[in-house]
């Protein structure tokens, strides 16, 4: 393991050093487990996962070009239509509406729209998906040659999903169906299926980027192989990433 020396205060290393006391842990722990977390640090709820919110105003080349879309898809639609494009007088009313700028009523043309899943939480949720099928694939082999992680192990290193009641978790978790649709990642599907098909009833978000982080160091660690099997990870590896679920603050009471 890599060492990094920093220079800090005299000030500032008592206050580190009284933090990490208070939390039961060392100061080189805790320091540390600020650095992990730095590296991919927790999700900051600065937008409001939901429906997009109705734009007040357009431009009236966008509300030319929207009208224009509604009376065609009006035109288009079958007689008997019923579905989520509803039918002609659906259609004309949207084109309508634009037409006279009622802005009041802009919101029928993002209804069903939900905010953008960022880039990074994308990226967070492939990330994710890959750690837990190497942990698929590693825990698999193990028990091939027979030594097998014992329940407790396996169940804490399992993908639960997501909390369908927290926004953000909840549109990672579509995200997830969505890129599973063409048969990626399937072998992961069975635990999605153990776990309430995906919902994990509480948010694990945090929980994940710890096990993500701990995941990164062990990889970083380690010189690349061309094997398929160098990328599987050993025993020990597999419950030093189940250890980093446990927040820094509890993991020393979780031990004793």
């Amino acid at each position: 393991m890599a060492v990094l020396n920093i220079r800090v205060d005299d000030q500032v290393r008592d206050q580190l050093k009284e933090i990490a006391g208070n939390q039961g842990v060392t100061l080189s722990e805790f320091v540390r487990d600020l650095l992990m977390e730095a590296v991919v640090p927790v999700y900051e709820r600065k937008v409001k996962h939901g429906d997009e919110p109705a734009q007040e105003s357009m431009q009236i080349g966008d509300r030319q070009v929207l009208s224009l879309l509604h009376r065609i898809l009006a035109r288009v639609l079958p007689e008997d239509a019923n579905d989520v494009d509803g039918d002609l007088e659906y259609q004309l009313m949207r084109a309508r509406l634009l037409e006279a700028g009622y802005t009041g009523e802009y919101w029928y043309e993002v209804a069903g729209f939900n905010t953008e899943l960022s880039k990074r939480d994308c990226g967070r949720v492939s990330d994710l998906l890959d750690m837990f099928r190497i942990i698929t694939y590693s825990t698999d082999r193990l028990s091939k040659n027979g030594t097998p992680v014992d329940d407790d192990l396996a169940f804490e290193l399992e993908f639960q999903g997501f909390d369908h009641n927290d926004p953000l978790e909840s549109h990672m978790a579509s995200y997830v169906e969505f890129l599973m649709r063409d048969d990626r990642w399937t072998e992961l599907k069975p635990q999605l299926e153990r776990n309430d098909n995906g919902n994990s009833h509480s948010r694990v978000l945090d929980t994940y980027l710890r096990m993500l982080s701990e995941y990164r160091r062990i990889k970083d660690s380690r010189k690349r192989g061309s094997s398929r099997l160098d990328n599987l990870l050993s025993q020990e590896e597999l419950e030093q990433i189940a250890a980093a679920r446990i927040h820094p603050s509890n993991r020393r009471n979780a031990e004793s």
